[in-house]
């Protein structure tokens, strides 16, 4: 188990690097980061709830403020 984890992280953070990267170079940089993500959220609190701002915004629900 901690294998997997630990091969799901890395490859969570590639995903976001290589990304990171595209977004300047030519590929699809923000799809790199959505994987990323989508990898990360499992494991990794901040890529929760990344994801789940993005998956509001897309349903078109309002964004909720934190204090």
């Amino acid at each position: 188990m901690e294998v997997e984890r630990a091969a799901r992280i890395a490859g969570g953070y590639a995903l976001l690097g290589a990304g990171t990267a595209m977004l300047v170079l030519p590929g699809p940089g923000v799809l790199a980061i959505l994987g990323g993500l989508a990898l990360l959220e499992k494991d990794i609190p901040w890529a929760k709830r990344m994801t789940d701002r993005i998956k509001a915004k897309k349903a078109g629900e309002p964004e909720q403020e934190t204090d």
